[in-house]
């Protein structure tokens, strides 16, 4: 029997390390993600393979059934590893996955390269979810931790508005589609970056008056999901930039980058790496070239519009 799971990517607009915190956080899901294919094996064990988008193999590997029963945590982390780690996690929320079963031949095919960023982690996570019929949100917590905002993007198809409430997640869809979205490109920075790192870094730096950052966090996302031209977009922008830059005492993306760049440049997700936002005027596919960055994306091939 064959069983075939998908999940949409994302993208953290507003919010980033405060959402840890509270914070409303705007996303949007993409029109990339990963399917996930289960099929009977046998001998007890799991035989995994991981496509990246290109179709070639990045992961191969078998995984007794024993291995993800009486898994400990390692200190030296490898794909292997941590794959087993969240499988333990969805046995001890579902031991009947394993206890009722033979084997396994399961495939993962992204349909975007792994290294943007995009969600390999979360789109795993809530596809192993969907096979187990289990609750996404405590497996991520019980494994890689995380504001789950990500989950919410892979099981939604519309933008959202995500926060914790009581530690509890809340996804509000929300409406989203200006006319300006022809000015909005996406540009790969050419470096993934590691959202534990960045996490670790927030949390080193946050200091008092967290409400109050909260607060101003929540008026700039409102301020997104409420503009009506570009230029209200803009100061929406530089206004969200300047203040996580303050809180993470570090320079904006376009301060340290590109300076010259006419337009406006957001950061998201983790600070320094994957995807960044444009504002532009015009299409700013020949600068960002001319700077050594030829992933450009637009906001209607990247977003997911249903």
């Amino acid at each position: 029997m064959k069983r075939t799971f998908y999940s949409n990517g994302k993208l953290l607009i507003t919010g980033e390390y405060l959402v840890l915190d509270g914070a409303r956080a705007f996303a949007l899901p993409t029109k990339f993600g990963q399917n996930l294919v289960v099929e009977n094996g046998s001998d007890k064990q799991i035989q995994w393979k991981s496509h990246d988008s290109d179709g070639k193999i990045w992961f191969e590997d078998t995984i007794s059934f024993s291995e993800i029963i009486h898994h400990s945590k390692s200190e030296v982390e490898t794909v292997k590893t941590t794959l087993i780690n969240i499988l333990h996690e969805a046995y001890l929320l579902h031991p009947d996955f394993i206890k009722n079963a033979e084997g396994y031949h399961i495939t993962t095919a992204l349909t975007f390269p792994k290294n943007w960023g995009l969600g390999t982690s979360s789109t795993l996570l809530n596809n192993i979810a969907q096979w187990l019929a289990i609750d996404a949100y405590t497996l991520l917590k019980n494994s890689f931790g995380g504001s789950g905002y990500d989950i919410a993007c892979a099981q939604n198809n519309t933008p959202i508005v995500y926060y914790l409430e009581n530690n509890l997640p809340v996804v509000e869809k929300v409406n989203f589609d200006p006319k300006f979205t022809k000015n909005i490109y996406f540009v790969y920075l050419n470096k993934k970056q590691s959202s534990k790192a960045a996490i670790h870094s927030y949390h080193t730096q946050k200091n008092n008056n967290l409400k109050e950052k909260i607060t101003v966090n929540n008026q700039i996302t409102d301020a997104f999901l409420s503009t009506e031209s570009l230029t209200e977009f803009r100061i929406a922008v530089e206004n969200h930039e300047i203040h996580l830059s303050t809180i993470l005492q570090t320079k904006t993306i376009k301060e340290s980058e590109f300076p010259d760049f006419p337009g406006a440049i957001k950061s998201l997700g983790a600070w320094g790496g994957d995807f960044v936002m444009v504002l532009s005027d015009e299409n700013p596919t020949t600068y960002f070239i001319s700077k050594g960055y030829e992933t450009i994306i637009s906001y209607n091939e990247m977003i997911l519009k249903k």
